[in-house]
């Protein structure tokens, strides 16, 4: 069974990073599959504030920097290659990539979950300059600044609350009438001063000279387009985006328990399926965070390296 790895890992963002160290440093053959970029969704952020210990400056992308040199230091191997298939029946799985197939003892499920974007021309291009998809990463950047923030739904409504610690004025922009959130979570935002609503509108586009310094939004009952643009002494303002998120799961659905496309484990990480476990976004959690990501990791890790002691010991 040499060829066979002990852990295979699908994902290379914080969780799986946390989980191919953990592996790596108690001795298991790993291998970590990433098919684009590693890093995850921590890869755009531009400033990295709340991860315990991060050091001045420190940026998403030095982040998975350090998290990388520390997984091959340990012996982790990584490979890029999409999965395609993944037999998850018997004591050893198979998963089947674009450029190769690999069998393990266990699997790590922590392919991460993306945003939705709105899809409106400029939202790439400003995305860390202006737009954000995380309150929690990047509301302390706009300090005493105007925000906007789009989508009517319960994380929306709560998280234009949160803004309102650090933005002087939270706008919500929603495409109806009405919100979407819990009637709860409603009432506290009509009462909260700092917050006004745009009703029945979406965005267009952004546009500024290297940051977003303005923002086109449609109105969709009367067809009027409003230019918003910043405020001449501020020069910039910010757009959060929370129209929903995608977990990228597509390939198990059927295989593991899932609720609402996010794969639901126990808090040792462990799925419906004997010696499959996931870590990070991608599972069913109250906060996505690189530090919860990175947790899920270690904890996947410690489990699945018990799971196969217990089962492929001598």
């Amino acid at each position: 069974m040499s060829n066979i790895y002990d852990v295979v890992i699908i994902g290379s963002g914080p969780a799986g990073l946390a989980a191919g160290l953990y592996a790596s440093r108690a001795n298991m053959k790993t291998l970590i599959l990433e098919k684009e970029r590693t890093g995850g969704q921590i890869v755009s952020t531009e400033e990295v504030a709340n991860y315990p210990g991060s050091i001045q400056d420190a940026t998403g992308p030095s982040l998975i920097a350090r998290m990388v040199e520390q997984a091959d230091e340990f012996g982790a191997e990584r490979k890029i290659d999409e999965v395609k298939e993944i037999n998850l029946e018997g004591k050893i799985k198979v998963i089947k990539g674009e450029k190769d197939e690999y069998q393990c003892k266990s699997v790590i499920i922590a392919t991460g979950a993306k945003p939705r974007l709105l899809g409106a021309p400029g939202e790439k291009e400003f995305t860390g300059k202006g737009v954000s998809y995380c309150a929690t990463c990047d509301g302390a950047f706009f300090e005493d600044l105007q925000v906007f923030v789009i989508g009517g739904g319960d994380s929306a409504v709560e998280e234009a609350m949160f803004l309102t610690k650090f933005a002087r004025k939270v706008t919500i922009v929603h495409r109806r009438d009405a919100l979407k959130a819990a009637k709860s979570i409603q009432e506290k935002a009509f009462k909260n001063e700092k917050i006004d609503f745009i009703w029945n509108s979406e965005v267009k586009e952004l546009k500024g000279d290297g940051i977003l310094e303005s923002m086109t939004l449609l109105n969709r009952e009367t067809g009027e387009e409003t230019v918003i643009e910043a405020d001449e002494e501020d020069g910039t303002f910010g757009v959060f985006v929370f129209v929903g998120f995608r977990p990228m799961t597509d390939l198990f659905d059927g295989i593991v328990d899932m609720e609402r496309g996010y794969i639901k484990t126990d808090d040792n990480m462990k799925t419906n399926i004997d010696g499959v476990f996931a870590a990070g976004d991608c599972r069913v959690k109250s906060l996505r965070q690189v530090v919860t990501a990175t947790a899920d990791g270690a904890i996947a890790a410690v489990q699945a390296e018990k799971y196969v002691d217990n089962n492929f010991g001598e």
